[in-house]
């Protein structure tokens, strides 16, 4: 079957609507309306409890920006460590404007991908002494494996070779990342083989990496066609992103040929022009999309329409709805059972996270009087939703770990 019969391609033209924001945004939001009326199996809602949770956040970002000048939520804030840059000084001596855009692309990109979930166990300890865990610790793990060359030919290259990732493995990994049976990192393998899918994909697809030198970064320059006088739209950037990395993720759902992603099955997902039974997230995808926004504009780029991307549907965001009651569990086995990414407990407690996260950003504006221009929800995200989420965490349970178990697997949380 081609692409030119008719059924697929009424699937493809259905792919590429659930691989935008606005499929994230429509079903999260269709997910909270069967919520406000006890509809969903797995889950009730207290939404007159947002308030705390907005308080809270408030609390936080008057204290961390009191000028209300909040960056977005992006890779490059886990690069700074005790007031400390540690990612701007490896591009310092490349002096074309492009080029350091394509370098900065390829640790953004090999950096979040390496991002999911590290468990409560794991630490790193770098080359300065300074001991992290969680996302600062993968930060600056995969930080160092970039500027130490092991992503490129030669320690002295500032970029990411698609063929050095594509021969990466999971010992190569484990090395890099200091894990030992008493240092375990969730989900290694999955992480290992998502740099290497990385890999292969650059080298097969020079339509979205063109160049001479097969490397994540040339994603840049299909960017840079994108643009229209220098003017991107953000969504624009996360498309990109969904049709060029589609094929790395394993065993996931695909439609009329295309990957789907962070996309997932549930029966009560309906209505507007996206397919029945589907509901995306795609969380690394939209992070990665902020990550590379400010790589963009450092190249002489205007980047519009952020707040047209959503929140992240992970479980610092999910953990605080639910850590205060707004999202509220209806088994108790809930709490204490672990689940699959694809159950129907994650999916509910994702979209529910992804539109709550909508309604508190407009909270948190309400009660600053700031408008979305001055306070985009990427910047509600660093304020923070996310470091929200890890502090009330650390109050409800002795390792500051999600309230609902996943079984990760290293590419999805």
């Amino acid at each position: 079957m081609t692409i030119t019969d008719p059924t697929t391609l009424s699937d493809n033209i259905a792919a590429l609507r659930i691989l935008t924001p606005e499929a994230v945004r429509l079903r999260a939001h269709y997910f909270l309306d069967l919520a406000r009326n006890d509809k969903l199996r797995n889950f009730g809602l207290r939404e007159e409890l947002l308030t705390n949770a907005s308080d809270h956040v408030v609390g936080l970002l008057q204290t961390r920006f009191p000028d209300h000048k909040v960056p977005f939520h992006a890779r490059w804030r886990h690069f700074v460590v005790d007031g400390l840059d540690r990612a701007t000084p490896i591009f310092s001596d490349i002096e074309n404007g492009f080029e350091k855009a394509r370098a900065k692309f390829d640790l953004a990109i090999t950096s979040v991908l390496l991002d999911a979930g590290a468990g409560t166990k794991w630490q790193y300890r770098d080359g300065t002494g300074h001991t992290s865990s969680r996302s600062e610790g993968l930060a600056m793990a995969s930080l160092e494996m970039f500027a130490n060359g092991q992503f490129s030919e030669s320690k002295n290259d500032a970029n990411a070779n698609a063929e050095i990732l594509f021969s990466l493995n999971e010992a190569d990994l484990a090395r890099a990342f200091q894990v030992t049976s008493d240092n375990p990192l969730t989900g290694l393998g999955g992480r290992a083989a998502l740099l290497s899918a990385l890999g292969k994909r650059v080298i097969e697809a020079p339509d979205y990496f063109p160049g001479k030198l097969p490397r994540p970064g040339n994603l840049f320059d299909y960017l840079l066609v994108k643009a229209n006088n220098n003017i991107l739209p953000a969504r624009e950037i996360l498309v990109a992103l969904l049709l060029a990395l589609g094929p790395i993720w394993p065993d996931r759902l695909s439609l009329g040929g295309l990957s789907l992603g962070d996309t997932w099955r549930h029966d009560q997902a309906k209505g507007d022009d996206i397919p029945d039974g589907y509901i995306p997230f795609h969380k690394l995808s939209q992070w990665l999309a902020y990550s590379l926004i400010e790589p963009l504009q450092d190249a002489g780029m205007k980047i519009v329409g952020v707040n047209d991307l959503t929140g992240l549907a992970e479980y610092r965001n999910g953990g605080l709805f639910v850590d205060y009651g707004i999202i509220a569990p209806k088994a108790p086995s809930i709490l204490t059972d672990i689940h699959a990414p694809d159950s129907d407990v994650i999916i509910e407690w994702r979209a529910l996270t992804v539109a709550l996260l909508d309604n508190l950003a407009a909270k948190v504006r309400g009660k600053l009087e700031l408008n979305e221009e001055q306070l985009p929800l990427a910047s509600v995200l660093e304020a923070g939703s996310w470091a929200a989420g890890r502090e009330i965490a650390q109050t409800k349970r002795s390792d500051g770990g999600s309230p609902i178990a996943i079984a990760a697997d290293g590419t999805v949380f």
